[in-house]
């Protein structure tokens, strides 16, 4: 991937990272987000706000090997995730005029499943039609898919490993979602994001067909009161103690749209090697760095 140009647009925690990889490659990056101070050294910048019409309209000028599209909601309300998806996504391509890079990546979300019973989806499986925070997260997924560039969509689920986070803060608290009813949850560790982009780029930069679609999961979906109560053990507290109610920003009630188990079957296919395969590996190495005060872990 030597000298290769990418593009990374909406270049956060998960951006930095993945450029990272790249620039230890040979490639040269570009990242587009509101505060490029807030880049690493290697990177070359560009400050926009990519709900915003014209805001891409660099990519053009840049011509771009790759792009990597790590849209997220502008906020939580559905108008928040149009824009931070549906529109977004409007705005890179009318950027890229009629510029084609090799391929494009966007990062999107195991929300767009309809499966809210538990059940186990693939890349396959049917589609929300009645959630409207999916609906835009879909949106965007099929402007890119239709465009007639050469494009793969990641979708992602339980993105894990920011220091600071509030699952464990929560967990120390004694707030435990209930064992009943059971919801299912899924995830990733931020290195297997990164990692995992980095090298859907590598094949594409080696003449590989990519897919249009990867689940991006561990292998292990697991109930929520399973992996809550694990990390409890781990950090010395008794998981069956009386738990204080849930809080507005952590509310343990069921998640009916995360209710789901998610095969990683085309990432597997891919031959990417997970660093961290399963939610007790991820944890377990967090919890044991020792510059990272387990309080504050996630």
């Amino acid at each position: 991937m030597k000298n290769s140009s990418v593009l990374i647009v909406g270049c956060g925690d998960l951006g930095i990272r993945a450029g990272t990889l790249l620039l230890q490659q040979g490639c040269l990056v570009t990242g587009v987000r509101r505060n490029t101070a807030k880049l690493p050294a290697g990177f070359s910048g560009h400050a926009a706000d990519y709900t915003q019409p014209g805001s891409l309209d660099i990519a053009a000028q840049l011509q771009p090997d790759f792009v990597l599209a790590i849209f997220n909601p502008a906020d939580r309300s559905v108008s928040g995730y149009k824009a931070g998806f549906a529109t977004a996504m409007a705005n890179l391509l009318a950027g890229l005029g009629q510029h084609r890079p090799r391929h494009i990546l966007m990062t999107s979300s195991t929300r767009v499943f309809a499966e809210a019973q538990g059940g186990w989806v693939d890349e396959t499986s049917a589609l929300a039609t009645t959630d409207p925070w999916a609906l835009e997260i879909i949106a965007a997924e099929r402007q890119l898919l239709e465009s007639g560039h050469s494009a793969s969509v990641v979708r992602l689920a339980g993105v894990y490993g920011i220091p600071g986070g509030r699952l464990l803060s929560r967990i120390r608290r004694g707030e435990l979602c209930p064992p009943e009813p059971v919801s299912y949850t899924n995830r990733i560790h931020r290195e297997d994001c990164a990692g995992f982009l980095v090298h859907l780029v590598g094949l594409a930069d080696a003449g590989h067909r990519l897919e249009p679609v990867y689940i991006g999961v561990d292998d292990l979906p697991a109930p929520r009161y399973e992996v809550e109560s694990w990390l409890a053990g781990e950090l010395g507290l008794d998981a069956g103690q009386r738990f204080a109610p849930a809080t507005i920003d952590e509310p343990t009630r069921h998640n009916a749209a995360g209710h789901k188990r998610c095969r990683n079957t085309a990432l597997r296919a891919s031959g990417y090697q997970l660093i961290f395969p399963d939610y007790k590996s991820g944890y377990a190495d967090l919890l044991s760095s020792s510059h990272v005060p387990q309080a504050d872990v996630e």
